[in-house]
C-alpha cells in the first residue's frame, strides 16, 4: 500500500520521487528530483527502499516526508489517519551533503495551511524543519491538563522537514502549549557536541485567523506561520516562568525586578527572559513585568502593531493565569503611558477576563504614569 512520504519508482515510464500526497483514491501525487508534483495512477508506481539512486539530500520546499518515521499515537488531531503509529525510523542508508553554514543548528515549528485562499475553513498541516547540517532526533509532547502528553517523536534529517500531523482548528486548544526536546548527531562523520534542545513554545490560536500571519519562507511554496525552536544555536527561550524557579527566587532575597517572558513569532522574535521576576524576602515587594515590546522581543521587525499588542496581551494573560491561585499577589504591570491603546486593553480584560481581579494605577513616584497594579484575587 502506498503511503505518504514512500520513495516510488513509475511502471511504464521512467522516473519517479517520493509520495507528497493523493488526489481522490486512484492518484498519487510524486514529487520529482525538481520539486514539482506529478499526478499518477496508483497502478503504475510501485514503492522502491531509500538504498535506490534517488537524491534526498537537499531541502525541497513541497518535500513532505514521511509520518511513519517516528510518529506515534496522539498526534495534534485525532482520527486524521496519515500518521502511521509507533514505527521506529529508519536510519537512511544514503550519504548526507552538507551545506554551507547548516553547522549551526536551525530548526522550526511550521504551520501551513492546505488552501490558504479559505482561511476561515481550511486545514492545516504541521511540520518539524530542520535546517541544519545534523539529524535531530526529537520529542514534542503538548501540555494537557497540567502535565505533558507525548504527540510525536522520531528523527528529522538534515536539511528536511518532516509531515507531523493535519488538524483543524477544532484542534488548537490542545495545542497552545507544546514542547520541543530534542538532541543533534551527525553519522558516519565528526561532528561537533551541540547542547540538548529543550524548548517550550506558546501556539496562539488567534493567528490561524489572521491571513498577514501566514509569511512567504525559505522551506515551502506556500505562506507559513513559523514558531523558532533553533536559530543559528541560538535557543528559544521557555515562554513561561518556571512557577518552582521562580519560588526559589522569591524566598532568596533581594529587590523586585522585571520579568521579561515571550514566545516566537516567526524567525524574528525570541524571548528574552533573563530578568527573572522577584518578590522581596518578606513578601511585600510587588512582582513586576515590562509590557514594552523592547523588553519581549528582541526585535519586532516584520511585525504589525495589531501582532505586537496581541503578543503584549498574550504575557499579561498567562502571567495572570500562572499566579492565579496566589491571592493577593500583587503584579505591576508597566505599559507606558502613549496613547493608552495597551492600557485600555488590559483593562478590558480584567473587567470581562479576570473579573476576581483588583486593580489601580500603580505607584507614580516608582513606576511613573504608565505602570497598573494588579492584585490577584
Amino acid at each position: 500500500m502506498v503511503k505518504i512520504g514512500d520513495r516510488v519508482k513509475f511502471l511504464n515510464e521512467k522516473g519517479g520521487g517520493r509520495v507528497s500526497g493523493f488526489r481522490g483514491k486512484d492518484v498519487v501525487l510524486v514529487e520529482d528530483e525538481d520539486g514539482f508534483d506529478v499526478p499518477m495512477a496508483v497502478a503504475e508506481v510501485v514503492v522502491v527502499d531509500e538504498s535506490d539512486s534517488y537524491d534526498t539530500t537537499r531541502m525541497v520546499k513541497a518535500k513532505v516526508s514521511s509520518p511513519a518515521a517516528g510518529t506515534v499515537s496522539g498526534g495534534f488531531a485525532s482520527g486524521s489517519g496519515r500518521a502511521a503509529q509507533g514505527v521506529a525510523p529508519t536510519p537512511p542508508s544514503h550519504k548526507v551533503e552538507e551545506r554551507r553554514g547548516g553547522d549551526l543548528l536551525s530548526a522550526f515549528i511550521a504551520f501551513v495551511p492546505i488552501d490558504i485562499k479559505e482561511l476561515t475553513q481550511t486545514r492545516f498541516e504541521a511540520f518539524l524543519v530542520n535546517d541544519s547540517n545534523y539529524y535531530l532526533s526529537y520529542t514534542l509532547s503538548a501540555q494537557e491538563n497540567g502535565s505533558w502528553r507525548l504527540r510525536h517523536s522520531g528523527v528529522v534529517e538534515p536539511n528536511t522537514k518532516e509531515f507531523l500531523e493535519e488538524f483543524g482548528r477544532e484542534d488548537l486548544g490542545g495545542m497552545e502549549r507544546l514542547a520541543v526536546q530534542a538532541v543533534a548527531y551527525k553519522r558516519d562523520r565528526s561532528f561537533m557536541l551541540k547542547p540538548a534542545i529543550d524548548v517550550q513554545l506558546h501556539v496562539d490560536p488567534v493567528k490561524f485567523y489572521k491571513l498577514h500571519t501566514f509569511r512567504d519562507n525559505d522551506f515551502f511554496e506556500q505562506p507559513a506561520l513559523l514558531y523558532t525552536i533553533i536559530e543559528n544555536d541560538r535557543l528559544v527561550r521557555p515562554l513561561v516562568v518556571d512557577a518552582k524557579r521562580l519560588k526559589e527566587e522569591m524566598y532568596a532575597g533581594g529587590s523586585a525586578s522585571t520579568v521579561s517572558a515571550g514566545f516566537d513569532v516567526g524567525k524574528a522574535a525570541h524571548a528574552t527572559p533573563e530578568a527573572m521576576a522577584r518578590r522581596g524576602a518578606k513578601g511585600d515587594s510587588p512582582m513586576v513585568v515590562d509590557l514594552h515590546a523592547s523588553e519581549l522581543l528582541e526585535t519586532t521587525a516584520g511585525m504589525s502593531p495589531a501582532d505586537i499588542l496581541n503578543h503584549q496581551l498574550d504575557v499579561f494573560r498567562q502571567t495572570l493565569r500562572d499566579h492565579a491561585k496566589e491571592k493577593g499577589l500583587r503584579i505591576v504591570f508597566i505599559h507606558g503611558k502613549g496613547e493608552g491603546v495597551l492600557r485600555r486593553a488590559l483593562i478590558n480584560e480584567l473587567q470581562y477576563r479576570f473579573k476576581t481581579c483588583r486593580f489601580q494605577d500603580a505607584s507614580f513616584q516608582e513606576y511613573g504614569y504608565g505602570a497598573t497594579q494588579v492584585t490577584v484575587g
